[in-house]
């Protein structure tokens, strides 16, 4: 029993030692490997400073939109006789959508017809009636003019007492009367006020008319442009309102994309600068845009500022929806062949200066366009100056 108790002695005692010599072992292998990794880890946190673009920019999410949406309605009220299209059908310019009943309309276009032919028959009697009338005038005012007087001058050998002149006047004819007394009989010194009434008709029968027809074509609602019929809001038989939208038209084919920013980042947005548009459904692909629009004032939410942005693509792609999300990444500053650091390299900025890390000396510099990657340096550092990327 003891010889068993000696043996497990010297088992612990040899698992003892085994143990330590690994933690010394292990302690070695420590240290001389601990310098290496020190230097290669201060290797890989430093960087030389060069030259290249730094750019600035700010990002967000939109949806897209069509450039211009057309509600389209009846012009007259009646009962839906056909419905050719319905929601997500791509539609050309000039396309019937619908119809209503046009009898009504019809009929009012041939009673607008009528009433202008009355009129224009009576402008054109009354017009005649004139007419005549002024030929009576300018011969009775021709008749009616007194004759020449005559006068005998005195003779050469009369006596010495001349003989005075006789003159002798033509009365009046009294045909003047008598014609101008028939024209009024006929009603021929109204015959100004008649033709101004008779063309009052015409121009109110024809302005009726035009009212009429264009009644008429607005039973028919055809597509004002191409494009992609959004919503209808009715069916064959279903009664329809004058002016209410039946069909709303959106042109897919000029898309555009609407963002709204905050106003830390709505301040560095302008009108013309370039960004670039992802799309969830087009994974790996990216499309170049253009601001067009920037709101001049923002809308709060209560707890944050937006403001609204239109952009446009520059080459849209194909089969775009309607709603569909999208992010924006919006450049606000660029500058090419401007030396650079990483922009975290740069502490304690104030202004227009900053503290870089140059060979473990904190270094003061200068400066410029400051991005999310880079920041320039306008001075205080040199082409392959050893910064340290992150301090």
């Amino acid at each position: 029993m003891g010889v068993a108790l000696a043996g497990r002695r010297r088992l612990i005692r040899l698992g003892v030692a085994v143990v330590v010599l690994a933690l010394v072992a292990f302690g070695v292998v420590r240290a001389l490997t601990a310098g290496a990794a020190r230097e290669e880890s201060k290797a890989a946190e430093t960087v030389e400073v060069d030259k290249g673009e730094v750019t600035t920019e700010v990002a967000t999410t939109g949806t897209l939109q069509p450039a211009q949406t057309r509600s389209l309605s009846f012009a007259v009220s009646g009962t839906v006789e056909t419905v050719k299209v319905r929601a997500g059908t791509t539609v050309t310019a000039g396309q019937v959508l619908a119809t209503v009943d046009d009898t009504d309309a019809a009929e009012a276009v041939d009673d607008a017809r009528d009433a202008l032919d009355d009129a224009q028959a009576t402008l054109t009697k009354a017009s005649s009636t004139s007419v005549g009338c002024n030929v009576a005038a300018a011969y009775t005012t021709a008749s009616a003019s007194p004759s020449a007087s005559v006068s005998v001058s005195p003779s050469a050998t009369a006596t010495t007492s001349p003989t005075p002149a006789r003159t002798k006047t033509t009365k009046p004819s009294p045909t003047g009367t008598k014609s101008a007394a028939a024209c009024s009989s006929r009603g021929g010194s109204s015959g100004g006020d008649s033709i101004l009434s008779a063309q009052q008709r015409v121009n109110a029968a024809e302005v009726n008319l035009e009212e009429a027809e264009e009644a008429l074509d607005g039973a028919t609602i055809t597509a004002p442009i191409a494009g992609k019929v959004i919503s209808v809001s009715g069916k064959v038989g279903s009664s329809a309102k004058s002016g209410s939208t039946f069909v709303t038209l959106a042109d897919v084919f000029d898309m555009q994309i609407s963002a709204d920013f905050p106003e830390a980042d709505a301040d560095r947005l302008a009108v013309a600068q370039k960004a670039v548009i992802t799309l969830a459904d087009r994974a790996g692909e990216t499309f170049d845009a253009t601001v067009v629009q920037v709101d001049p004032v923002g809308t709060s939410d209560g707890t944050l500022t937006r403001f609204g942005v239109v952009l446009s693509f520059d080459d849209a792609p194909d089969e775009l929806l309607v709603g569909q999300s999208a992010n924006v990444r919006v450049t606000t500053g660029s500058k090419d062949d401007v030396l650079r650091v990483p922009s975290t390299a740069v502490h304690d900025v104030s202004g227009e200066d900053g503290t870089v890390l140059r060979d473990g000396t904190a270094t003061r510099v200068k400066l410029g366009l400051r991005g999310d990657q880079y920041t320039e340096i306008v001075s205080g550092l040199a082409v392959g100056d050893p910064v340290a990327r992150s301090w």
